[in-house]
């Protein structure tokens, strides 16, 4: 923080390359939903904000190199020459970063023939006499450091990562070298600079330089010595070889001190730009630009440094449009089948999107994009018609019985505070079990349950040992406490996720309103909030007692309906699998058939634990599901699920070719499509990151069923359950009140549950259009019902 009592402005000057290059290999590889890389330019931009947030700048001036050679290649030929070539998605960043600079009002400086620093060093020099200003370089290369000049010079850089940060003044570079800044280019002089294959003198390290250094002073100095007094070198513990290295390479010493030294003349015309930073900087240019790069997470960093309440009233290009609401919602549908990443659209995006001023203008482009994008069916068909359905959820709601929730509530802390007492008595002692230190310092120390089980933990991001669940249940059978451990957990979640949170949600009306979102997911599933009702776990008892809190108003009955291995089927239809489609235009049990295929026995002959194997792999092909996947939920060593994985494919070919096409198909085009014609985009497929490749491979292989069958076809039936049902004229008593996963759930007036039942059963198993079956074999559609006054007991 700055001195209170001193009135001196601050100049932070940015070394932009070293900047951007250190974000480069320090993030991920993000990807826009262009397929555009942006992991350099999201770090650039986080530690912009981080260096206006901490150094408080008065101004802010950006040093660029230029693709062309420096003077120093000109005098070297082989100077950075060990250096690889720069990634294609690096310079493609680096020349994108400009646009950063420019949203921000920063000015830029660079010089041919001159690097970065050179440019940097220019400024210092320009500015050294001017008692007014305070200078900060901010840079990622430590070669900076020997332009520090006490206080009045300083170079804020990076420890590790874009967030572990130091600011060097002249003390600070004395404590970690042992010699003051300017002798920095000695020191490389001397020992040589590999990442810039600045030679030095072969042989002289770092212990030798810095004593060299520390006694003699500079290079000209300590050859100037040298010359004179050869045993003042030998008296500083400085031994012959060294000697005869200095002898013989003073030369290179020279010259390797003369490549490392930042000039200061560069060829610029620097001049402090005439307002401050804060009064020249319009937020609406880097909201525009944060939105056009969907670095949406940094928008609201922007608004809180630079109070963008203020500052958007008097200078926002974005107008306060007053937009027809159901216009808006239509429009920000059709954004997000464009780019399924975007969700909570605003006006902003749409106009980020489109690269207009108005909604209007910026509806008519995206509504044309549709159109060019072959998206007219989803939008129209599937999307717009069930707009007002959804918000009628919404205004429904679904009645809560509170009272049940309050009994269950007293009934699960009671047995939390009984496990508590128990996982106490496991540990010896009193605890925070709520605490992953704490808990592993029980686990793992005092209690050393994972000594002798071979079972390899992962560790936190921080290098501490995991206590996540998902590595507590590899040590269930360890120790009696992780069983209760995990039970505490579930208790406690179910508590203050659903148990305790719901009473506070439900209106007047003894009803809850939970949001249901249409476009709320990447993959046209629908989302929940407000609470989110599709999370509620239903694996275990302790979860699915709280369904029974959601009731049936008096006189009515709740029907939900769900389709019956739906992800299965559209992958047979979608593969045409002719072995697929007969099992299910047959009747069979797909999981007994597939056993029997796999494992070359009868279907009568095929036991529980076939028929769970078959199972696994018939759902984890849906998910791209690989060998070590598939062996952990199999259970088996590697060889074993090699073998199996191996034999399903050689027995289903043609859903190996389907996948394969899928694949092939993402990676070509950059999407993959549902029957109905849904697309999702993949940038990650562009990743140079081997892990960020295989998770997008496997998304995108699941991603034709899954938005096919959970997305398009739930919404098909919304559709067309509500036509139906107004055909009939008893809309006004079936109600739509939840939708979860593949799941429909209605209210329905007694005196019109059966016909409800039959109508609503019929058009969603007849949910497909003739249309969309032209040349493929058709696989039958299941529906199964159940009625019930509670949602968790329905029958």
């Amino acid at each position: 923080m700055r001195d209170k009592k001193i009135i001196k402005k601050r100049l932070i000057l940015l070394d932009s390359h070293a900047i951007i290059h250190r974000a480069y290999h320090a993030l991920p590889d993000f990807m826009s939903s262009k397929g555009e890389p942006t992991g350099a330019l999201y770090g650039l931009s986080t530690m912009l904000m981080k260096i206006i947030t901490d150094l408080k700048p008065d101004y802010i001036v950006a040093a660029y190199d230029l693709p062309q050679k420096t003077f120093r290649h000109e005098v070297y030929d082989a100077y950075k020459a060990g250096r690889m070539k720069a990634d294609d998605d690096l310079v493609t960043q680096i020349k994108s970063s400009r646009t950063i600079f420019e949203a921000f009002n920063i000015p830029m400086y660079d010089a041919p023939g001159f690097e970065a620093d050179d440019v940097l060093g220019t400024i210092v020099e320009n500015m050294k006499k001017d008692k007014d200003i305070d200078i900060i370089i901010a840079s990622g290369d430590m070669d900076t450091l020997q332009l520090v000049d006490d206080e009045k010079v300083q170079v804020f850089t990076l420890k590790k990562g874009i967030n572990d940060t130091i600011l060097y003044n002249e003390d600070l570079v004395v404590a970690r070298y042992g010699f003051k800044p300017k002798l920095l280019v000695d020191y490389k002089g001397l020992r040589g600079d590999p990442s810039d294959n600045i030679i030095g003198i072969k042989g002289i390290g770092e212990k030798t330089a810095t004593t060299l250094i520390q006694t003699f002073g500079t290079i000209e100095e300590i050859y100037k010595k040298l010359k004179k007094d050869k045993a003042a070198f030998k008296k500083a513990g400085i031994t012959d070889r060294i000697i005869t290295l200095l002898e013989e390479g003073e030369d290179e010493a020279l010259f390797s001190k003369t490549l490392a030294t930042i000039r200061r003349d560069a060829a610029i015309a620097f001049q402090l730009p005439e307002k401050t930073f804060r009064d020249n900087i319009d937020v609406s240019k880097i909201e525009i630009l944060f939105r056009e790069y969907e670095f949406r997470s940094l928008i609201a960093r922007v608004g809180t440094i630079f109070n963008v309440a203020i500052v958007a009233e008097e200078k926002t290009e974005i107008p306060q449009e007053q937009v027809d609401q159901k216009l808006f919602n239509e429009t920000a549908i059709a954004l997000w089948l464009l780019n399924s990443e975007l969700t909570n659209i605003t006006l902003a995006d749409m106009l980020a999107y489109a690269h207009v001023a108005t909604f209007d203008s910026a509806r008519t482009k995206i509504l044309e994009d549709i159109k060019t994008n072959d998206l007219s069916y989803v939008y129209e068909q599937i999307e717009l018609p069930i707009i007002p359905i959804v918000d009628g959820i919404y205004e429904t709601g679904i009645e809560v019985d509170k009272a049940y929730l309050e009994k269950l509530s007293k009934t699960y802390h009671k047995e939390l505070a009984s496990l508590e007492a128990k996982i106490w008595k496991h540990a010896g002692r009193e605890f925070n079990i709520n605490s992953p230190k704490q808990l592993g310092d029980i686990l793992f120390d005092e209690l050393a349950i994972n000594e002798g089980t071979g079972t390899k933990l992962k560790k936190t991001a921080g290098g501490a040992r995991s206590t996540r669940e998902s590595e507590l249940v590899k040590l269930r059978d360890a120790h009696p406490i992780v069983a209760d451990i995990l039970l505490h957990r579930e208790l406690q979640k179910l508590l203050s996720t659903y148990i305790d949170t719901l009473p506070l949600l439900i209106s007047d009306d003894k009803r809850l309103h939970a949001k249901f979102i249409q476009a709320g997911t990447t993959t046209g599933r629908f989302a929940s909030q407000d609470p989110n009702l599709q999370n509620i776990p239903t694996r275990t008892e302790l979860g699915r007692n709280i369904r029974n809190a959601f009731v049936a108003k008096k006189g009515s009955v709740l029907l939900a309906f769900d389709y019956s291995q739906i992800e299965l089927r559209i992958a047979a239809l979608l593969s045409q699998d002719p072995f697929m489609i007969k099992v299910f235009q047959e009747g069979k049990d797909v999981h007994a058939a597939v056993a029997s295929k796999v494992f070359g026995v009868p279907e009568d002959k095929v036991d529980n634990e076939m028929r769970r194997r078959a199972k696994v792999i018939n759902f984890g092909i849906l998910y791209g599901m690989g060998v070590t996947a598939l062996r952990e939920n199999l259970g088996t060593d590697r060889k074993t699920a090699q073998e199996f994985y191996d034999n399903y494919f050689a027995q289903f070919p043609t859903i190996r070719e389907y996948l394969d096409t899928v694949k092939a198909d993402a990676y070509k085009y950059g999407y993959t499509k549902t029957l109905f014609g849904r697309k999702r985009y993949f940038p990650g497929l562009k990743s140079k990151m081997p892990f960020v490749r295989a998770m997008a491979e496997r998304m995108a292989i699941n991603a034709p069923i899954q938005g096919t069958a959970t997305a398009d076809i739930v919404k098909l039936a919304i559709r067309d359950v509500q036509v139906k049902l107004e055909e009939n004229k008893i809309v006004d008593k079936v109600l739509l009140v939840l939708q979860v996963h593949d799941e429909l759930v209605y209210e329905v007036d007694t005196s019109v549950a059966l016909l409800a039942k039959q109508i609503i059963g019929k058009a969603m198993q007849d949910i497909i259009p003739p249309s969309f079956l032209e040349n493929l074999k058709s696989v039958p559609i299941e529906v199964h019902s159940k009625e019930g006054a509670h949602w968790g007991e329905l029958k």
